[in-house]
């Protein structure tokens, strides 16, 4: 039996793009010598991968082969690139994991200054909820993750980010330079129920509320958009600050709390070198540019202080 990378890397295409024609534009290939590659795998191992439907899925025996095809390019890559380092041509593909509201208030600045600083390595991001973002990381999906708040362990800590409280401009107390959230009480409370939901309920805690949401909405645009519309308010991070509209104001809040963003490889194997070098990177950019935030004193919490390190 002979499997062999380029196997591999079209099976992962297919089952990351959803289907042959989409993996074969990611990989700049024809479609027909993505089929080729799948089915001489398939053939290798004596039993289909894939179901080919719309979107293509694996198999039984697919998804047991997936993660070992994940290691596999990954390890692949890091040898890659281990050797370029040696030569200081540092080269490839990063794929980044982040949440919605980093990838839309932070990894922009990062994706500039990175194609800028490090133009021969490219960054593909990776948007979703904090646990697919994990997950990701740990099965090899992607090489790197912002992670929030993650338990102490290599990485670098790319902002301490404050909660503010998120009001139309015309509300009572958008001129006020501190927003206590029991004064909020009697505004419906929106939310979007993802990873920044456990940490505004403590807050809530803290203040003596009980968290009773009026409505729950996935998308970070959709709750932007009905504060604007005067629904109600809500609680977002200082990090959205660059998404939120002239006629919304984002202010201080109290109780006074914060979350930590960290830049990370994953915890039980090597990084992919390149990480390194992004890492590298993004702190120079970030000393260079507005300091992030100081951590605010949280009212009732313990606030964490792990040194993240390379």
């Amino acid at each position: 039996m002979t499997v062999n990378l380029p196997q591999l890397r079209a099976f992962l295409a297919v089952v990351d793009a959803g289907g042959f024609s989409a993996a074969a534009a990611e990989l700049g290939m024809s479609q027909s010598a993505v089929s080729h590659a799948v089915a001489s795998l398939e053939r290798e191992l004596a039993a289909p991968l894939l179901v080919r439907a719309t979107p293509a899925r694996t198999t039984a025996l697919g998804e047991r082969v997936l993660p070992h095809a994940r290691l596999a390019l990954s390890a692949a890559r890091s040898v890659e690139q281990i050797a370029a380092d040696a030569t200081e041509t540092m080269t490839g593909t990063v794929r980044l994991a982040a949440t919605p509201t980093v990838c839309q208030g932070l990894v922009p600045g990062l994706l500039r200054h990175w194609g800028e600083d490090q133009p021969r390595i490219t960054v593909r991001v990776f948007e979703g909820d904090s646990a697919e973002v994990s997950g990701w990381l740990a099965d090899g999906t992607t090489d790197a993750a912002v992670l929030i708040d993650p338990p102490p362990g290599p990485g670098i800590q790319l902002a301490v980010d404050s909660y503010r409280a998120l009001l139309p401009r015309d509300h009572p107390l958008a001129h006020e330079p501190l927003v206590d959230l029991r004064d909020l009480e009697d505004d419906p409370f929106l939310i979007s129920p993802n990873g920044c939901e456990a940490r505004i309920r403590t807050i809530h805690g803290l203040a003596g509320l009980c968290f009773t949401p009026t409505h729950r909405v996935r998308d970070l645009a959709t709750l932007i958009s009905m504060v604007q519309a005067g629904i109600g308010v809500t609680v977002l991070s200082e990090v959205s600050r660059s998404l939120i509209p002239p006629d919304l104001v984002l202010l201080p809040l109290a109780p006074r709390t914060s979350r930590r963003l960290v830049l990370t490889g994953p915890q039980d194997r090597p990084w992919h070198p390149a990480v390194r070098t992004l890492a590298e990177s993004a702190v120079g950019h970030l000393a260079r540019t507005a300091s992030p935030p100081s951590p605010l004193p949280e009212e009732g919490v313990a606030q964490p202080s792990p040194q993240h390190t390379l």
